[in-house]
């Protein structure tokens, strides 16, 4: 297979600066605002998933232009050719909080174009996690944006990706990170809108609906497929769900005492997305973190300014290994508790958000890696699967892309195993943001193409 080099913004932002876009100029649709889930906000019953304002095609991308960004990153090689033009519409819908409060969240609807559009297959998207808080997938041009469009839109599949709570357009005052009834609402509520939007652009749906996502999406993927056929299968007909590369077992992860590769980043966002939901996680913050860390981390992200990288270099947030980073940041006293105190807090908080126990209805896949050094599949996709086995479920399977990603990307088709060479940094620094996504997504199409 040839080697890719997936989907750098450098690489596809070239190919697409041609695409255009009308922006609110002649490229508008009739508003529409038509949402059937309901909440409770502060004044009472909330209308989710309603257009908050008329959704805008930011551009079209031409099957010949989505053929050459993924052939210039090696997608192609993955995604195979556009068959359709893809409509990238902008979405801002009403949805509620973690406690009923009414607010709302943006997203985008990749829609198939031309004879593309009649009857397309929904797929709904749950993004990875994300440190910048302007960031929205109604950029033609982010990575994660353009392989929905490659793999799912210009194959004919409608998509629907939210940019979540307290992110881009939402006015949500925080980010509540991996608490799966909101995710799981967040997500429900951009398929009411996009409905809402289809309609008034004059395409359809055929009705199916697929449920998809990576990293802290694929947690997301699997609450609002748990909470689709739940609560609102006379409404959404889920027929398959594709959850990649997700934390599903997170009071299990907190027990594991080798750090995993981006810890600075994504417990401090578990920490603080509990610590704002429940409010119990600590009374006083420099009981968890060390300074001068406890002096902002609570505000921190996502951030309106810094980005992975920048954070690091600004001393924002520590680095080195993954153990390192930990013990920088963490006071030991806290880590320890967490690890072996079965009333910790922030333990029962992420047992609430474990997602064992249920049953899914429609088809079912859950992919990883086994060498993901962010969300590994033994902690993760092997005991979510026994907890269906044990139940007897049969509509679950499992993949684990490995093999694929060493033979791509291992130097001699194998990973390197020298932990001191940048080899070994650049492999495993890699693996779960790039090498890992697209052979996933993969199989989710494929398991997309036998129902839809």
């Amino acid at each position: 297979m040839k080697r890719l080099h997936l989907l750098s913004a450098i690489a596809t932002a070239a190919l697409l600066a041609s695409c255009g876009g009308g922006g609110d100029g002649g490229n508008g649709f009739a508003f529409i605002g038509a949402g059937t889930g309901t909440g409770t906000g502060g004044g009472g019953t909330v209308t989710t998933g309603a257009l908050q304002e008329p959704p805008v095609i930011v551009t079209t991308l031409s099957a010949a232009q989505i053929d050459g960004a993924s052939a210039q990153s090696g997608l192609q090689a993955i995604s195979g050719k556009a068959r359709c033009d893809v409509n990238v519409i902008s979405l801002n819908y009403t949805t509620v909080g973690p406690k009923g409060e009414a607010t709302n969240a943006s997203g985008v609807l990749l829609m198939p174009a031309g004879s593309c559009a009649s009857g397309a297959p929904l797929v709904a998207y749950a993004k990875g996690t994300d440190v910048q808080k302007p960031r929205t997938l109604v950029n033609p041009q982010d990575p994660e944006t353009f392989t929905l469009t490659a793999m799912y839109a210009a194959q004919g599949y409608a998509v629907v990706a939210t940019d979540y709570l307290g992110y881009a357009k939402s006015t949500f005052p925080y980010h509540p990170y991996l608490h799966a009834d909101s995710e799981a609402r967040t997500v429900l509520d951009s398929v009411r809108a996009a409905r809402a939007a289809v309609a008034s652009a004059g395409g359809s749906l055929s009705g199916k609906v697929m449920i998809t996502g990576y990293s802290q999406g694929g947690h997301s993927s699997m609450s609002a497929h748990r909470a689709a056929e739940r609560d609102n299968a006379a409404e959404i007909n889920v027929v398959a769900g594709a959850h990649l590369a997700g934390p599903y077992n997170l009071s299990g992860s907190f027990k594991v005492t080798q750090a995993i590769a981006g810890y600075q980043y994504f417990v401090p966002m578990i920490v603080n997305s509990y610590q704002r939901v429940y409010g119990d996680v600590y009374t006083d913050i420099n009981t968890v973190y060390k300074l001068p860390y406890a002096n902002y981390m609570d505000n921190l992200l996502p951030s309106p300014t810094l980005n992975y990288t920048t954070l690091l270099t600004t001393g924002t947030l520590p680095g080195g290994t993954p153990n390192q980073a930990r013990d920088a940041l963490f006071q030991a006293a806290y880590i320890a508790d967490v690890q072996t105190n079965p009333n910790n807090a922030l333990y029962l908080d992420a047992k609430k958000n474990d997602l064992f126990g249920w049953n899914p209805k429609a088809k079912t896949l859950l992919c990883g890696g086994a060498g993901d050094p962010t969300v590994p599949p033994a902690v993760h996709m092997v005991p979510m699967k026994a907890d269906f086995d044990s139940r007897g479920v049969t509509t679950v399977t499992t993949v684990d892309v490995d093999a694929q990603i060493q033979a791509t990307f291992g130097p001699g088709g194998r990973a390197p195993t020298d932990p001191t060479t940048a080899a070994y940094a650049t492999y495993y620094g890699a693996y779960h943001g790039t090498y890992e996504p697209p052979f996933c997504h993969a199989r989710a199409r494929a398991l997309f193409d036998t129902v839809k």
